[in-house]
C-alpha cells in the first residue's frame, strides 16, 4: 500500500474526494482486479483508504469538495452545428433555381462552404469536445508530444468523415456510372445528371450535426449526475450504459426522421440503410472524440473510407487490359445489393466495432473525468 501511495502521491494530494484518486487510478489502469490485490472489495474502496492516509497540509483549511463542472450548452457552439445544414440547405435551393451552366459553380461553391463549415462544426462546436488531458500525466514532454500525435489523428478522422460525408452525396451515382465507362460528365447537384447525386441522405446528415451535438450534451450532462451520484466505479458503469445506448437511439431516431423529411421535400429516395449506418458510425465516432480517445474513431472511419475507396479504384483498375478480375468482387456485391450495399457494408461493420469499443469506454469514469482524457 505505501508503494501504491508513493507511486500516486500527487494525485492524492490533490483530490478533494476519493472518487477523484478513483478516477485516476482507473486512468492508470486501475481495476477491482488491481484493488483485490490490496484486499479491496473495488477501485473505490482502495481510493477511500489512499484519500485517508495520505497527508494533509494543516497549516491552511482544506478545501472545499469542489462540485463537477456542470456541461453547459453554449449558443454561439449550437449555431456552429446548424451550420453544415443550413449551407447544405442553400446549395441544394440553389441548384434547383439555377439552370443550364451555372449548376455546375454552384454546386462547387457549395460543396466547399459545406466542408469548410463541417470542419469547423468538429472542432469548435459541442462535437469537438474540452480542452484538457487526462488526470494524472505530468510530464511535459511526453503530453507535448501526445497532444501533437492527437491533433494529427484527429484531422486524420475530420478529412475521413469528409470523406464519407462526399461519398454519401457522390459515391453511388459514381460506382454506378464506372463499370459501364462513365461518369461522363462533373457532378452538378441533381439526382437526374450523368453523375447522379443522392442530394436528400447527403442533407440528411449534414442537418443531423445539430441532433448529434445535443446528443452529446445530453450524455455529457448524464456522466455529470454519473459521477455526483455514483458511490462506485461499477455503479457509475451500470447507470451509464443504458443512458448510452439510449443517447444512439435518440440520435438515429432524429437521423431517421430527417431523411424522411428530406426526401419528402426534395422527393428523392431517404436511403435509410446507407444514412443509418453511416450515423451510426459517425455518432460514436465524435461522442470518443469528445472525451479525447481518438484513435479508435480515426481507425474505424479510415477503414470505413478505405473500403469505399478501394470499392471506386477497382472498377476503374478493372478496365486495363487483363485486369477484369480486380472488378469483381464489386461488381458480385453491387449485383447482390445494389450500389448502396458498399457504404452499408464499409460503414455497418466500422460502426459495430467502434459501438462496441465506446461500449466499453465511454461507461467508465475516467472517460468522463473534469480534466478531459487525452489519448
Amino acid at each position: 500500500m505505501k508503494a501504491l501511495l508513493h507511486r500516486h502521491r500527487e494525485l492524492c494530494e490533490r483530490a478533494v474526494d476519493p472518487l477523484e484518486i478513483a478516477v485516476g487510478l482507473e486512468v492508470h489502469g486501475a481495476t477491482d482486479r488491481t484493488a483485490a490485490r490490496y484486499r479491496h472489495r473495488d477501485v473505490f474502496s482502495l481510493a477511500e483508504e489512499l484519500h485517508a492516509r495520505v497527508p494533509h497540509n494543516t497549516e491552511r483549511p482544506s478545501p472545499e469538495p469542489r462540485p463537477l463542472p456542470v456541461p453547459r450548452f453554449r449558443a454561439g457552439r449550437l449555431l456552429l452545428t446548424l451550420l453544415p445544414g443550413a449551407l447544405g440547405a442553400a446549395t441544394v435551393t440553389g441548384l434547383r433555381l439555377a439552370e443550364g451552366t451555372p449548376r455546375l459553380p454552384v454546386a462547387l461553391g457549395g460543396l466547399l462552404a459545406v466542408a469548410l463549415a463541417t470542419r469547423a462544426a468538429l472542432r469548435h462546436s459541442p462535437l469537438a469536445g474540452p480542452p484538457g488531458t487526462r488526470a494524472g500525466r505530468t510530464v511535459s514532454g511526453t503530453r507535448a508530444g501526445r497532444t501533437t500525435i492527437g491533433t494529427r489523428v484527429g484531422a486524420l478522422g475530420t478529412l475521413c468523415t469528409l470523406w464519407l460525408l462526399g461519398y454519401a452525396l457522390l459515391g453511388d451515382g459514381l460506382l454506378h456510372a464506372v463499370p459501364v465507362g462513365g461518369p461522363d460528365a462533373p457532378p452538378t447537384g441533381t439526382p437526374e445528371g450523368p453523375w447522379p447525386t443522392a442530394t436528400a441522405p447527403a442533407l440528411a446528415l449534414l442537418l443531423a450535426c445539430a441532433p448529434a451535438a445535443w446528443c452529446a450534451h445530453l450524455l455529457a450532462a448524464a456522466a455529470h449526475r454519473g459521477l455526483t451520484d455514483s458511490r462506485t466505479l461499477r455503479q457509475f458503469t451500470a447507470a451509464m450504459t443504458p443512458r448510452l445506448l439510449g443517447t444512439y437511439a435518440l440520435f438515429l431516431a432524429a437521423l431517421a426522421a430527417l431523411a424522411a423529411l428530406c426526401g419528402t421535400a426534395l422527393h428523392q429516395p431517404a436511403a435509410y440503410p446507407q444514412v443509418l449506418t453511416l450515423g451510426a458510425l459517425l455518432l460514436p465516432a465524435r461522442l470518443l472524440t469528445v472525451r479525447h480517445h481518438r484513435r479508435a474513431p480515426a481507425r474505424a472511419l479510415g477503414a470505413a473510407a478505405l473500403v469505399e475507396a478501394l470499392a471506386l479504384a477497382l472498377p476503374t483498375a478493372g478496365r486495363l487490359p487483363g485486369c477484369a478480375f480486380l472488378a469483381a468482387p464489386v461488381q458480385t456485391l453491387v449485383d447482390a445489393g445494389g450500389e448502396a450495399a458498399v457504404p452499408v457494408l464499409a460503414c455497418g461493420i466500422a460502426a459495430l466495432a467502434l459501438l462496441r469499443h465506446a461500449g466499453r469506454t465511454l461507461t467508465r469514469a475516467s472517460a468522463h473525468a473534469p480534466a478531459g482524457a487525452p489519448e
